[in-house]
Protein backbone atom coordinates (compact mmCIF):
# COMPACT_ATOMS: atom_id res chain seq x y z
CA UNK A 1 0.00 0.00 0.00
CA UNK A 2 1.24 3.46 -0.84
CA UNK A 3 1.41 6.17 1.81
CA UNK A 4 -1.33 8.31 0.26
CA UNK A 5 -3.70 5.32 0.21
CA UNK A 6 -3.15 4.71 3.91
CA UNK A 7 -3.70 8.37 4.71
CA UNK A 8 -6.98 8.21 2.79
CA UNK A 9 -8.07 5.25 4.93
CA UNK A 10 -7.14 7.11 8.11
CA UNK A 11 -9.38 9.98 7.03
CA UNK A 12 -12.18 7.48 6.44
CA UNK A 13 -11.74 5.74 9.79
CA UNK A 14 -11.14 8.80 11.97
CA UNK A 15 -13.44 11.24 10.14
CA UNK A 16 -11.48 14.26 11.38
CA UNK A 17 -13.42 17.50 11.62
CA UNK A 18 -10.21 19.54 11.73
CA UNK A 19 -7.08 18.60 9.78
CA UNK A 20 -3.56 20.05 9.80
CA UNK A 21 -1.09 19.51 6.99
CA UNK A 22 2.51 20.69 7.04
CA UNK A 23 3.96 20.42 3.55
CA UNK A 24 1.13 20.85 1.04
CA UNK A 25 2.94 20.92 -2.30
CA UNK A 26 0.38 20.18 -5.04
CA UNK A 27 -2.43 19.37 -2.62
CA UNK A 28 -2.80 15.64 -3.30
CA UNK A 29 -3.00 14.74 0.39
CA UNK A 30 -4.89 17.90 1.35
CA UNK A 31 -7.58 16.81 -1.12
CA UNK A 32 -8.46 13.98 1.27
CA UNK A 33 -9.82 16.39 3.90
CA UNK A 34 -13.57 16.94 4.18
CA UNK A 35 -13.92 19.22 7.21
CA UNK A 36 -11.89 22.25 8.19
CA UNK A 37 -8.27 22.14 7.10
CA UNK A 38 -5.14 24.21 7.64
CA UNK A 39 -2.34 23.82 5.10
CA UNK A 40 1.13 25.26 5.66
CA UNK A 41 3.78 25.43 2.94
CA UNK A 42 5.95 28.37 1.82
CA UNK A 43 5.91 27.14 -1.79
CA UNK A 44 2.62 25.35 -2.31
CA UNK A 45 1.18 25.12 -5.82
CA UNK A 46 -2.24 23.49 -5.58
CA UNK A 47 -3.23 21.35 -8.54
CA UNK A 48 -5.58 18.86 -6.85
CA UNK A 49 -9.29 19.58 -6.43
CA UNK A 50 -9.98 20.35 -2.77
CA UNK A 51 -13.18 19.37 -0.97
CA UNK A 52 -12.81 21.08 2.38
CA UNK A 53 -13.01 24.43 4.09
CA UNK A 54 -9.32 25.24 3.87
CA UNK A 55 -7.06 27.98 5.16
CA UNK A 56 -3.75 28.01 3.29
CA UNK A 57 -0.65 29.72 4.64
CA UNK A 58 2.30 30.44 2.37
CA UNK A 59 4.81 30.49 5.18
CA UNK A 60 7.13 28.19 7.08
CA UNK A 61 5.71 26.03 9.83
CA UNK A 62 8.01 27.74 12.38
CA UNK A 63 6.57 31.12 11.47
CA UNK A 64 3.01 29.83 11.47
CA UNK A 65 3.25 28.38 14.97
CA UNK A 66 4.99 31.47 16.33
CA UNK A 67 1.87 33.58 15.74
CA UNK A 68 -0.39 34.37 18.71
CA UNK A 69 -3.21 31.93 17.88
CA UNK A 70 -2.39 29.02 15.52
CA UNK A 71 -5.92 27.67 16.07
CA UNK A 72 -7.64 30.83 14.86
CA UNK A 73 -8.67 29.17 11.55
CA UNK A 74 -10.55 26.45 13.47
CA UNK A 75 -12.20 28.78 15.95
CA UNK A 76 -9.89 27.61 18.72
CA UNK A 77 -10.70 23.90 18.32
CA UNK A 78 -7.77 21.45 18.22
CA UNK A 79 -6.95 19.32 15.19
CA UNK A 80 -8.12 15.72 15.01
CA UNK A 81 -5.51 14.64 12.48
CA UNK A 82 -2.15 16.12 11.52
CA UNK A 83 0.04 15.08 8.61
CA UNK A 84 3.68 16.21 8.68
CA UNK A 85 5.45 16.19 5.34
CA UNK A 86 7.61 19.30 5.51
CA UNK A 87 11.38 19.67 5.31
CA UNK A 88 12.91 16.25 5.96
CA UNK A 89 15.77 17.42 8.15
CA UNK A 90 15.61 15.95 11.64
CA UNK A 91 15.51 19.16 13.64
CA UNK A 92 12.69 20.57 11.47
CA UNK A 93 10.68 17.36 11.80
CA UNK A 94 11.14 17.50 15.55
CA UNK A 95 9.90 21.09 15.74
CA UNK A 96 6.95 20.32 13.48
CA UNK A 97 5.99 17.44 15.74
CA UNK A 98 6.31 19.53 18.91
CA UNK A 99 4.07 22.21 17.43
CA UNK A 100 1.54 19.82 15.93
CA UNK A 101 1.05 17.92 19.18
CA UNK A 102 0.43 21.17 21.09
CA UNK A 103 -2.61 21.82 18.93
CA UNK A 104 -3.95 18.30 18.29
CA UNK A 105 -6.59 16.61 20.44
CA UNK A 106 -5.60 13.69 22.70
CA UNK A 107 -8.21 11.75 20.69
CA UNK A 108 -6.37 12.56 17.48
CA UNK A 109 -3.49 11.17 15.46
CA UNK A 110 -0.30 12.59 14.00
CA UNK A 111 1.24 10.94 10.94
CA UNK A 112 4.77 11.68 9.75
CA UNK A 113 5.82 10.98 6.17
CA UNK A 114 9.12 9.60 4.80
CA UNK A 115 10.62 8.09 7.96
CA UNK A 116 11.91 4.84 6.40
CA UNK A 117 14.73 5.39 3.93
CA UNK A 118 15.45 2.41 1.72
CA UNK A 119 19.18 3.06 1.76
CA UNK A 120 21.73 5.35 3.36
CA UNK A 121 21.81 7.68 0.34
CA UNK A 122 18.10 8.49 0.68
CA UNK A 123 18.67 9.36 4.33
CA UNK A 124 21.41 11.92 3.67
CA UNK A 125 20.95 15.40 5.08
CA UNK A 126 22.38 16.76 1.83
CA UNK A 127 19.95 15.64 -0.89
CA UNK A 128 21.56 13.83 -3.82
CA UNK A 129 18.91 11.26 -4.78
CA UNK A 130 15.55 11.60 -6.54
CA UNK A 131 13.66 10.04 -3.61
CA UNK A 132 14.76 11.72 -0.37
CA UNK A 133 13.77 11.13 3.24
CA UNK A 134 16.59 13.06 4.83
CA UNK A 135 17.36 12.14 8.41
CA UNK A 136 13.71 12.27 9.49
CA UNK A 137 14.11 8.61 10.50
CA UNK A 138 15.82 9.77 13.73
CA UNK A 139 12.46 10.85 15.12
CA UNK A 140 11.53 7.21 15.79
CA UNK A 141 14.42 6.67 18.21
CA UNK A 142 13.82 10.08 19.80
CA UNK A 143 10.21 9.31 20.61
CA UNK A 144 10.99 5.86 21.97
CA UNK A 145 13.59 7.41 24.23
CA UNK A 146 11.90 10.60 25.37
CA UNK A 147 8.17 9.95 24.89
CA UNK A 148 7.41 6.38 26.02
CA UNK A 149 3.88 7.58 26.80
CA UNK A 150 3.10 7.84 23.07
CA UNK A 151 2.07 4.97 20.83
CA UNK A 152 4.80 5.10 18.16
CA UNK A 153 3.77 2.91 15.20
CA UNK A 154 6.04 2.67 12.12
CA UNK A 155 4.01 1.58 9.09
CA UNK A 156 5.60 -0.09 6.09
CA UNK A 157 3.91 1.84 3.30
CA UNK A 158 5.54 2.40 -0.06
CA UNK A 159 7.86 3.90 -0.93
CA UNK A 160 9.37 5.34 2.28
CA UNK A 161 7.03 4.58 5.16
CA UNK A 162 4.93 6.47 7.66
CA UNK A 163 5.01 6.94 11.42
CA UNK A 164 1.69 7.05 13.28
CA UNK A 165 1.49 8.62 16.74
CA UNK A 166 -1.49 8.17 19.05
CA UNK A 167 -2.16 8.84 22.71
CA UNK A 168 -1.15 12.46 22.23
CA UNK A 169 -0.60 14.85 25.13
CA UNK A 170 -0.74 18.53 24.13
CA UNK A 171 0.48 19.55 27.58
CA UNK A 172 3.66 17.46 27.44
CA UNK A 173 6.73 19.69 27.07
CA UNK A 174 9.52 17.10 27.27
CA UNK A 175 10.54 17.42 23.62
CA UNK A 176 10.43 21.21 23.68
CA UNK A 177 12.29 21.44 26.98
CA UNK A 178 15.05 19.12 25.77
CA UNK A 179 15.14 20.22 22.14
CA UNK A 180 18.78 21.32 22.10
CA UNK A 181 19.89 18.18 23.94
CA UNK A 182 17.95 15.93 21.55
CA UNK A 183 19.33 17.61 18.44
CA UNK A 184 22.86 17.35 19.78
CA UNK A 185 22.34 13.68 20.61
CA UNK A 186 20.65 12.50 17.40
CA UNK A 187 21.76 14.76 14.55
CA UNK A 188 24.63 13.11 12.67
CA UNK A 189 26.80 14.01 9.71
CA UNK A 190 26.52 12.16 6.42
CA UNK A 191 26.67 9.30 5.68
CA UNK A 192 23.84 8.68 8.09
CA UNK A 193 24.04 5.83 10.66
CA UNK A 194 20.69 4.37 9.63
CA UNK A 195 19.96 1.26 11.74
CA UNK A 196 19.87 -1.95 9.75
CA UNK A 197 16.52 -2.96 11.24
CA UNK A 198 15.03 0.29 9.94
CA UNK A 199 16.37 -0.29 6.44
CA UNK A 200 14.95 -3.83 6.60
CA UNK A 201 11.65 -2.55 8.09
CA UNK A 202 12.07 -5.12 10.81
CA UNK A 203 9.59 -3.53 13.23
CA UNK A 204 7.33 -1.81 10.71
CA UNK A 205 3.69 -2.77 10.91
CA UNK A 206 1.89 -3.91 7.75
CA UNK A 207 -0.61 -1.21 6.74
CA UNK A 208 -3.55 -3.63 6.87
CA UNK A 209 -2.77 -4.52 10.50
CA UNK A 210 -2.87 -0.89 11.58
CA UNK A 211 -5.98 -0.04 9.60
CA UNK A 212 -7.77 -3.14 10.89
CA UNK A 213 -6.82 -2.60 14.52
CA UNK A 214 -9.11 -1.42 17.29
CA UNK A 215 -7.11 1.81 17.64
CA UNK A 216 -9.76 3.68 15.68
CA UNK A 217 -12.56 2.43 17.90
CA UNK A 218 -10.66 3.63 20.97
CA UNK A 219 -10.11 7.10 19.52
CA UNK A 220 -13.65 7.50 18.16
CA UNK A 221 -15.23 6.42 21.45
CA UNK A 222 -13.05 8.64 23.66
CA UNK A 223 -14.92 11.53 25.24
CA UNK A 224 -13.75 15.12 25.08
CA UNK A 225 -13.48 15.00 28.86
CA UNK A 226 -11.05 12.06 28.75
CA UNK A 227 -7.54 13.22 29.58
CA UNK A 228 -4.38 12.14 27.75
CA UNK A 229 -3.42 9.56 30.40
CA UNK A 230 -6.74 7.71 30.14
CA UNK A 231 -6.60 7.63 26.34
CA UNK A 232 -2.97 6.53 26.38
CA UNK A 233 -3.86 3.58 28.61
CA UNK A 234 -6.66 2.49 26.31
CA UNK A 235 -4.55 2.90 23.16
CA UNK A 236 -1.63 0.97 24.64
CA UNK A 237 -3.85 -1.86 25.86
CA UNK A 238 -5.51 -2.29 22.47
CA UNK A 239 -2.31 -2.09 20.44
CA UNK A 240 -0.45 -4.46 22.77
CA UNK A 241 -3.05 -7.14 22.06
CA UNK A 242 -3.40 -6.53 18.34
CA UNK A 243 0.04 -5.34 17.19
CA UNK A 244 2.38 -6.79 19.80
CA UNK A 245 3.60 -6.41 23.40
CA UNK A 246 6.07 -3.69 22.40
CA UNK A 247 3.11 -1.27 22.65
CA UNK A 248 2.23 -2.25 26.23
CA UNK A 249 2.81 0.33 28.95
Amino acid sequence: MRSLELLAEVHRLLEPERYLEIGVRRGNSLALARGQAVGIDPRYSIEAELHCQVALFRTTSDDYFSQPDPLAPTGGRPFDLAFIDGLHLFEFVLRDLINAERFTSPRGVIILHDVMPRNVDEAARVKHTRMWTGDAYQIIAVLRTYRPDLAVVPIGTQPTGLLLLAGLDPSNTVLADRYDQIVSEFRATDPQPVPADLLDRFDAQPPAHVLGSGLWDVLRSAAESDGPAAIQEQVAARLAVELGPVYAR
